[in-house]
């Protein structure tokens, strides 16, 4: 986690330069979204700092091609460079976040996700709970989820995906899903949920944070979530207190139709 902590600190200070100085940005192929300078030099150092120290670690990067070569490896760190980019790019400094993870046989072991604009660093190892910038974080314990806060993008209330009429939730949104993830470990909101397929890059820091705080962590239908996979892609992510999960599982509608498509970049 040390290691983590110093490199998101280093790359946050490249990413608030390129910011500074005005951002280069391209098109992905594939309708995969935008993609900056600061992307890709965030990315470049972070491969630089970790492979550095950890070299016998395999690596799962946004802005790297991925290598099969990563499956064959015990630890293997998932990276995000920027995720939440649209809102780098529009100016939105409380929106995006680096979002750096270990994983040891497909568990996250030690995440970080640190806000650079905000100076705001979510830090975990498994067994050792979570803090924000050093200080403990806890997630809500509310089991009640009519009136609970929820962050989320407008699909997922969709009334296909649930059973039944869609539950009278305070709904708020964030670009990030690492930093959504972040804000339930904090307990600023009590849930969260993606019911799309989502990128691991985008998930597993954020979701140790979550469990490292109390809250339960699963996909769509309740299955745990195992990294480091072929084609790294998760089945959604719902996050929440035990409670509030169960019910948020117990209205969602498991055989909803999912998304064809893979998922669009934030």
């Amino acid at each position: 986690m040390a290691l983590l902590v110093e490199a998101a600190r280093e790359v946050g200070e490249i990413a608030l330069a390129c910011k500074a100085r005005g951002l280069e940005i391209t098109e992905k192929a594939d309708g995969q979204g935008p993609v900056t300078d600061a992307d890709l030099a965030v990315d470049a150092r972070l491969h630089e700092i970790l492979r550095a120290a950890r070299p016998g670690y395999g690596w799962l990067s946004e802005e790297r091609p991925d290598d099969a070569a990563r499956l064959a490896h015990e630890h293997v760190f998932i990276i995000d460079p920027i995720d939440g980019t649209r809102a780098f790019i529009a100016g939105d400094n409380t929106a995006w976040a680096h979002s750096l993870a270990v994983t040891r046989n497909g568990v996250v072991t030690a995440a970080v996700v640190f806000l650079p604009a905000k100076d705001s660093l979510y830090a975990a190892a498994r067994g050792s709970g979570a803090t924000l910038n050093g200080a403990p974080i806890r997630a809500t314990t509310r089991a009640g989820i009519s009136g609970a806060k929820f962050l989320a993008a407008k699909p997922n209330y969709a009334p296909a995906n649930w059973l039944g009429p869609v539950p009278d939730v305070a709904r708020h949104y964030r670009p990030s899903l690492a930093y959504r993830l972040s804000s339930v470990a904090e307990g600023r909101f009590d849930a969260m949920m993606t019911l799309r397929p989502s990128w691991e890059w985008d998930i597993a820091a954020g979701a140790l944070l979550a469990e490292e705080a109390g809250a339960t962590v699963t996909d769509r239908t309740g299955g745990p979530l195992r990294f480091n996979a072929p084609r790294p892609l998760l089945d959604g992510v719902v996050a929440a207190g035990a409670a509030l999960h169960a019910q948020i599982l117990s209205r969602l509608d498991p055989d909803a139709p999912r998304d064809s498509l893979p998922p669009l970049r934030d």
